[in-house]
């Protein structure tokens, strides 16, 4: 799920900030980005970062602004005076004259000071403190949006609920209209045709057990609980969540193969379209 946490500090000779993003992903997918000098602790600050997060397209991002007066100077001031020698000896040996041999000499090796020190264990100390503390306010981030999440699902499910209260109250009437415009067809045809009425009351039987939605509602229901007990527990519910989703739209799905009502088929389409808002929500769940 979506998430940001940041933190600063400082160690004896840099300031340290530490940021921590996440988009929706169905994974874990990890991008550390360190100082030169920390590579090897990468391995390290991504399991820290993998306890706080499960899944999730997820960026760290650890980052150096020098105090000022701890940096030493860019360039290694005895090493340009030690080639620059080289080059007017070479000079006299050959004659030749470079056009611009400071410019030559700033692109050799070692000229520059480097910032790849090794990593210092105090300082390492430090950055792994901050970034304790940007992960928890990523956590916190996290946290306030997954509150949110719950309610959204909540009402849904709520939604769903009132729709299938209505659901209950159209059925009795449907069944009664199916069975009165079989029979009244039956009548229409017996006049002109030989019908065997009990094999019709027979057939008119099968035909609404065929309709009968109590075992999908029961089922239902059943479901719609079950879901609101999952998102309010504790641990991480992300994939069981989207299973229960399943079964609910199996349900649903059946009551409307089954309605033959024009104004359940209605209320049938309105849960799908709460259902489909919470399956799209469930990328966001851990």
């Amino acid at each position: 799920m979506t998430g940001f946490g940041k933190s600063t500090g400082s160690s004896q000779k840099n300031n340290v900030t530490v940021e921590v993003r996440s988009l929706n992903s169905k994974y874990l997918e990890l991008n550390v980005r360190l100082p030169a000098g920390y590579k090897d602790k990468e391995l390290e600050l991504r399991g820290m970062v993998s306890k706080a997060a499960a899944r999730g397209k997820v960026d760290v991002s650890v980052s150096f602004e020098s105090i000022q007066g701890s940096k030493q100077g860019m360039i290694n001031r005895q090493i340009v005076k030690t080639y620059l020698n080289d080059v007017k000896l070479i000079e006299k040996d050959t004659g030749l004259r470079p056009e611009d041999p400071i410019g030559a000499i700033l692109r050799f090796a070692n000229v520059l000071n480097s910032e790849k020190a090794e990593a210092n264990v105090k300082e390492w100390k430090v950055i792994e403190s901050i970034c304790k503390k940007a992960l928890k306010e990523f956590d916190a981030f996290r946290l306030r949006e997954g509150r949110a999440l719950q309610k959204d699902f909540e009402n849904r499910v709520k939604k769903i609920t009132s729709i299938l209260k209505g659901v209950e109250k159209v059925d009795p009437g449907r069944v009664k209209n199916v069975r009165a415009r079989l029979r009244r067809n039956f009548e229409e045809a017996e006049d002109s045709i030989s019908v065997d009425r009990n094999r019709f009351e027979q057939e008119l039987v099968y035909y609404l057990e065929k309709m009968d939605i109590n075992e999908e509602k029961v089922r239902l229901k059943a479901h719609l609980q079950y879901l609101t007990d999952t998102i309010k527990h504790k641990d991480s519910n992300g994939k069981k969540i989207g299973f229960i989703l399943q079964e609910i739209g199996r349900e649903i799905n059946t009551i409307g193969s089954k309605a033959n009502d024009a104004k359940m088929q209605r209320m049938v389409v309105e849960m799908k379209d709460e259902l489909e808002k919470m399956k799209e929500q469930t990328a966001n769940i851990i």
